[in-house]
């Protein structure tokens, strides 16, 4: 926790603006921007705080008012799930959260409509809700809102591969008592540009997982928010990535804590291989003073494995009372242990089998806990993959 300091007063006169309260951060997570409105968003400048380790200069655009064309998508959909469409007028009487950054609202304002994705009340799926997402190079927006009913209990699986200039504005709803696991899966080419803003609104007594998984993309930035729309709600964000050579992988998380007596945990692990690979995690939790009872931990751990590459990782706990149940946050990046390697070797064990048993072991416990035995095992080896293309 820091203390910063407050923002300078800016003119009003048209079309000024005041250099230093351009990049001087908020004195909290809550003060940043949101809105319905292009013109609340300057384009970044790679200044701003929020932007300070993406390379701006190669999304711009993400940021220009320009219409694009839709990704094409596949759906497997089980029995009862049901996709429409929504007018942006329609989805802003819905409630969901606001967009809160210029892509995000380009997004919104750029996308043909809405679209929705509905699981019925007390639904309980035995199958995943899956999306494919495919690029052509193109520009695309896309904003969607995924609902979940009352006490159903749900796994969505969004994947994205292919070639795009993409941005996006996802949001989902988790009813009262729900139980829902949403995957997310980046696998894009290494030209792709992906910029993401997903919400998660929890439910009373609910229970919702955000699971990201990052290993393709030239620059992918996700930005996850979790806020609870009443007591008891539980919300868990896990997350893997690994960036090659030129990649920069970019995850932020705020997790807003307004309802009393509700739990949240992060945790993220990232590697990276390669001269310029690049990941950056941002995590942010904000307890209000309404919050009593809170729970909340979060976690980040980067391997780096080759010479070149740059872990940035920021954790950031902002607390208005002192009556919680826990608050903490971990961070560690380190380089690859060379003993454990030499151990394994020493039992017969070729290098580059010992390496990728170590980099396995690594992401284990998150991996693990996807519960999508399918994208578990498809993970791993994706890992491996990534693996032998460094060896």
């Amino acid at each position: 926790m820091s203390l910063l300091a407050s923002k300078p007063q800016t003119s009003d006169a048209p079309g000024h603006t005041d250099s230093v309260a351009a990049f001087v951060p908020d004195q909290s997570r809550a003060e940043r921007t949101t809105s319905y409105a292009v013109a609340d968003f300057p384009v970044p400048s790679g200044r701003e705080e929020e932007w300070r380790f993406t390379p701006v200069d190669r999304l711009q655009s993400l940021f220009a008012e320009t219409t694009g064309t839709p990704l094409s998508r596949e759906a497997l959909l089980p029995e009862g799930v049901t996709v429409s469409t929504l007018s942006r007028e329609e989805w802003q009487a819905a409630g969901a959260p606001k967009p809160a950054d210029r892509a995000a609202v380009v997004a919104v304002d750029r996308a043909e409509s809405v679209t929705v994705v509905d699981v019925p009340a007390e639904a309980q799926l035995d199958e995943p809700v899956r999306l494919l997402l495919t690029g052509d190079g193109s520009l695309s927006h896309a904003h969607t809102l995924i609902r979940v009913g009352a006490f159903a209990k749900a796994t969505i699986v969004l994947r994205h591969d292919g070639d795009a200039q993409y941005s996006e504005l996802l949001s989902l709803v988790v009813g009262d008592g729900a139980d829902v696991t949403l995957v997310t899966v980046q696998e894009w080419d290494d030209t792709a540009l992906h910029l993401g803003q997903h919400d998660v609104v929890v439910g009373r007594d609910a229970t919702a997982r955000h699971i990201a998984i990052t290993l393709g993309g030239g620059i992918v930035r996700l930005n996850t928010n979790a806020s609870y729309a009443g007591p008891g709600g539980s919300f868990e964000a896990l997350g893997v990535y690994f960036a090659d050579a030129g990649q920069h992988q970019e995850h932020r998380l705020f997790v807003d804590h307004e309802a009393p007596h509700c739990r949240s945990n992060v945790e993220y692990k990232g590697a990276l291989q390669g001269d310029s690979a690049h990941t950056v995690w941002v995590g942010d939790v904000l307890i209000r003073a309404s919050a009593e009872g809170t729970d909340t931990y979060e976690l980040n751990r980067n391997l780096i494995l080759t010479d070149g590459a740059r872990a940035d990782s920021v954790p950031n706990l902002e607390i208005e009372t002192g009556e919680i149940a826990g608050a903490g946050h971990a961070s560690a990046t380190g380089r690859f242990d060379d003993q454990q390697l030499f151990y394994l070797q020493a039992r017969g064990i070729d290098e580059d089998t010992a390496r990728r048993l170590v980099v396995r072991g690594f992401f284990a416990s998150i991996v693990g806990r996807i519960g999508v035995p399918g994208i578990e095992e498809h993970l791993m080896d994706a890992i491996d993959r990534e693996l032998e293309g460094a060896a």
